[in-house]
């Protein structure tokens, strides 16, 4: 429990850290948020009263801790330019780049842990050799780039699916996961080869120690001592990596979304970047944010109770 607790101590102060910066950055780089609605022609007077409604002219300190308290509150406060509240519109979006990530992640699993258990048990084989090479041309490949290669070949080519015909999860559930399929495996390939590639070595790595010689002393076979001994302690770094992982595939599905014109969280950052809207691009980055150190929160406990060691050293 000690070290559950200083854990999750960390990730509170880091929440907080994060959001300070994310506050303090989008107050101090050039430009006006009102400028940017009302246009260079506005006269100083109607700037005046928008920066004075949009609470610009309040001391920093004030504005971000009243902006923390909503934010804690669930009030992500009023994007500037659609004037509706900006928990609204991420709310209606989050679940389509959630569940790409999600689905990626998923793929990523079933995929690369059979895979990379294969290669270690028939390292330096034909077949070995022959996915070691196509995993470096995997992971050269980017997550935006890969998206256009499946889109040219799949959707262009085989037709095996329509570019830009999205269908939202609210009409067609179905046709809305069907849609997703390609882009998750744009998603999902790079990271598949990172964890093939990690799991081998892991595993071969693990497979040399002491202990594995006393486990075949003792009369088992292969199959046995990989799946009873080896896997296990072989997984540790590759926790590490997944959970990393799926961070960076929510950031991922961001890309994707926009190679294949879906409309996610991305369209909306890039937008709100566009035009300087920055209550939703504060909300999203903190919620990416949070995301990701949550995700490292849950890899530590996952650690500690794969490797109950871990907390006796911390």
């Amino acid at each position: 429990m000690k070290y559950v607790g200083k854990k999750f101590v960390t990730l509170i102060i880091t929440l907080l850290l994060i959001s300070f910066l994310v506050f303090l950055t989008f107050d101090i780089i050039p430009g006006d948020a009102a400028m940017a609605q009302l246009g260079t022609e506005a006269t100083p007077e109607r700037l005046e009263a928008l920066r004075e409604e949009m609470g610009l002219n309040q001391p920093f300190i004030e504005r971000y801790g009243q902006w923390l308290i909503n934010f804690l509150h669930g009030d992500f406060g009023i994007s500037y330019k659609y004037k509706v509240s900006v928990q609204s519109m991420i709310m209606s979006k989050l679940p389509i780049t959630v569940i790409m990530a999600l689905i990626s992640f998923v793929l990523m699993i079933v995929v690369s842990l059979p895979i990379g258990i294969y290669t270690a048990k028939h390292n330096d084989k034909w077949m070995d050799r022959c996915i070691t090479i196509l995993n470096q041309i995997v992971m050269a490949v980017p997550h935006f780039f890969m998206g256009i290669l499946l889109t040219y070949v799949f959707g262009l080519v085989f037709k095996l699916f329509t570019p830009g015909n999205f269908v939202s999860y609210d009409v067609d559930f179905g046709a809305f996961l069907s849609y997703l399929i390609f882009p998750c495996i744009a998603i999902a390939l790079p990271k598949i080869a990172m964890s093939v590639k990690l799991i081998k070595s892991a595993c071969i790595q693990e497979a040399r120690k002491d202990y594995t010689r006393t486990a075949y002393s003792k009369g088992n076979n292969t199959n046995k001592v990989l799946y009873r001994h080896v896997l296990r302690n072989a997984m540790i770094p590759v926790i590490t990596l997944w959970g990393m992982t799926l961070a960076d595939m929510l950031v991922g599905s961001i890309v994707i979304e926009q190679v294949f014109n879906i409309p996610g969280i991305g369209r909306i950052l890039l937008t709100s970047i566009s035009y300087r809207d920055y209550p939703v691009v504060q909300a999203i980055i903190v919620l990416i944010a949070a995301v990701v150190i949550v995700t490292n929160f849950c890899v530590d406990i996952i650690y500690q109770l794969v490797d109950p060691r871990i907390s006796v050293e911390e």
